[in-house]
């Protein structure tokens, strides 16, 4: 009896101590500058190149998109993404939003309406994160997603979006516009990133107090498989009447 009492009770706090690990993998992100995470790149399908009839979306898709995200990679004192993240361990891997991007439809990529500058919500990037092909990595991954891209505005709004790669679950993902700088189209909106990557920076503590009690997501439950005839709770059934003899 008391072998069994004793393993019923450390199963209780083992499975507590489970469940608090799992519900605190965004606050230990913010919190801990030791821990280590992924950045995957910025993410441009959902993009639009606003009031920019001079750009070719088919080049844009095939090597400027690739373009922005090896420069970042490349130049790794201007574009402090481990520093601004407030991190010491960062691997780089943007082969997989690579391979996204090329997915981009040329058609919808151009447009004219500066209503289309902040088009995508939280629950896109969501649905984008869903169904992202993270090719079995795990842990933390730092995902930008592309919105608007005005030349008018000149300037970019994008989603940083801090993601648990094995479950496909946002844990955070916050609009941030960044303003547009330089020569050609792959640095002008580059600098969109340096300037986000600052603007993350510059409100950290913010973002910490602001999730300090977030939950993570939980895997939504299995709906029950509907019957083929649901079932009704009768009440008591009506007395039968006698029946008249004769």
């Amino acid at each position: 009896m008391k072998t069994s009492k004793i393993f019923l009770v450390a199963t209780f706090i083992l499975t507590c101590c489970m469940s608090a690990a799992q519900a605190q993998k965004l606050k230990n992100f913010l919190d801990n500058q030791d821990s280590s995470f992924t950045w995957l790149g910025v993410d441009f399908t959902q993009a639009r190149v606003i009031a920019d009839a001079g750009a070719d979306a088919t080049d844009v898709i095939n090597r400027h998109f690739a373009g922005i995200n090896q420069v970042i990679v490349n130049e790794p004192k201007k574009y402090d993404v481990p520093g601004s993240l407030r991190h010491k361990n960062v691997t780089y891997d943007i082969s997989l939003v690579n391979k996204h991007n090329l997915t981009t439809n040329s058609e919808t990529l151009k447009s004219d309406n500066s209503g289309d500058f902040h088009r995508i919500t939280p629950e896109d990037v969501a649905k984008l994160v869903k169904n992202f092909n993270f090719e079995g990595k795990k842990g933390i991954g730092v995902l930008l997603v592309m919105d608007g891209m005005s030349k008018t505005e000149k300037s970019a709004s994008m989603y940083l979006t801090i993601i648990d790669m094995g479950t496909k679950h946002v844990l955070m993902t916050e609009r941030m516009d960044g303003k547009a700088q330089g020569f050609g189209f792959r640095n002008y909106w580059a600098y969109t990133v340096y300037k986000v990557l600052g603007h993350f920076d510059d409100d950290y503590k913010k973002l910490q107090a602001k999730y300090a009690d977030a939950k993570d997501p939980v895997e939504e439950q299995e709906q029950p498989k509907k019957q083929g005839k649901t079932a009704v709770a009768e009440g008591p059934a009506a007395p039968k009447k006698a029946k008249k003899k004769g």
